[in-house]
């Protein structure tokens, strides 16, 4: 009966985590469509993270502030991948941004893994992979075919995005090569990215704060701040301690299909017969690259 109970709440948070990282992507979106700039959002993100982490920095000691290797993941997945990513949501739908974010992943991190540390592709891998360039294939072709409309605005969307992905990707691998535990990520990425992102955006970075009513900015700041940042990964972390990596990453995979197929009524986003294809097979590719391989210790959580 105990052990029972224990699966559904690993399933339970499993779901959470699914849910908040794919309303990470519709969220982001929306926010890209408002008044608001990429700056703006990435400030509320992380001046809320910092105030919701603070009473529990007193882990974070001398060594860990004069630790380059943290203050590299910092500027990499607290800076650089925050504002790349909320611009690319500018110009590029959130079918795109799932597609290119969570759904490339594996890809990403078997090529930064091999090009920095020699990582060798397990085999298991490669048909997870051969899916998810099958998937990516079924969104470019419409485009380079003419058989889909394309803007300048989408292009750079899409390749900031795509960057964003690498950022991502890069962070990930270093973060587990080096060793460092989620938890203490968790808090040392957001402080210390706030501590210098903040006060060069006050200071100089264009704000637009105040063209958009005080609910839009509430709920990008409460939810950008704390439910992909520190929500999700608690949830994340009990899903795999409860149920494993294997299937908990078989449920993570769920999200670029979810969000991409949520953008159509909540965002209006138009949703054709190759764009769905291109979601079903990256969201199939990465359940079956979060198979148990002896090569791969962690699961890396999703880029949120």
């Amino acid at each position: 009966m105990e052990k029972e109970q224990g699966s559904i709440t690993g399933y339970l948070a499993g779901a959470g985590t699914v849910a908040i990282w794919s309303g990470f992507i519709l969220l982001s979106r929306w926010g890209g469509k408002t008044g608001l700039t990429p700056y703006d959002i990435l400030a509320l993100r992380l001046a809320t993270a910092s105030l919701f982490l603070l009473p529990f920095c007193r882990g974070l000691g001398w060594s860990h502030w004069r630790d380059p290797r943290l203050w590299a993941l910092a500027l990499s997945a607290g800076l650089l991948y925050g504002l790349l990513v909320y611009a690319g949501f500018t110009g590029a739908p959130a079918a795109h941004g799932a597609i290119l974010l969570p759904g490339l992943q594996p890809f990403l991190v078997a090529g930064v893994a091999g090009a920095l540390f020699g990582t060798r592709l397990a085999r298991e891998r490669l048909l997870g992979l051969g899916a998810i360039a099958l998937g990516l294939a079924c969104v470019v072709w419409p485009l380079l075919s003419g058989r889909q409309d394309w803007s300048p605005a989408l292009l750079q969307g899409d390749g900031l995005i795509l960057a964003s992905s690498l950022v991502w990707a890069l962070y990930s691998v270093l973060a587990r090569h080096w060793g460092y535990s989620p938890w203490l990520l968790t808090r040392f990425v957001a402080l210390a990215s706030a501590l210098l992102y903040l006060p060069v955006y006050f200071l100089f970075l264009p704000r637009a704060l105040d063209a958009v009513p005080l609910e839009v900015l509430l709920v990008q700041g409460l939810y950008q701040g704390i439910g992909p940042t520190i929500v999700a990964m608690l949830l994340f972390l009990k899903a795999v301690a409860i149920l494993g990596a294997e299937r908990t990453g078989a449920m993570i995979a769920l999200v670029p299909v979810l969000a991409g197929v949520a953008a159509v009524p909540l965002l209006g986003e138009p949703m054709t017969p190759w764009l769905l294809a291109g979601l079903l097979l990256v969201s199939t590719g990465a359940c079956l690259a979060a198979r148990p391989v002896s090569r791969l210790k962690r699961s890396v959580p999703c880029p949120t």
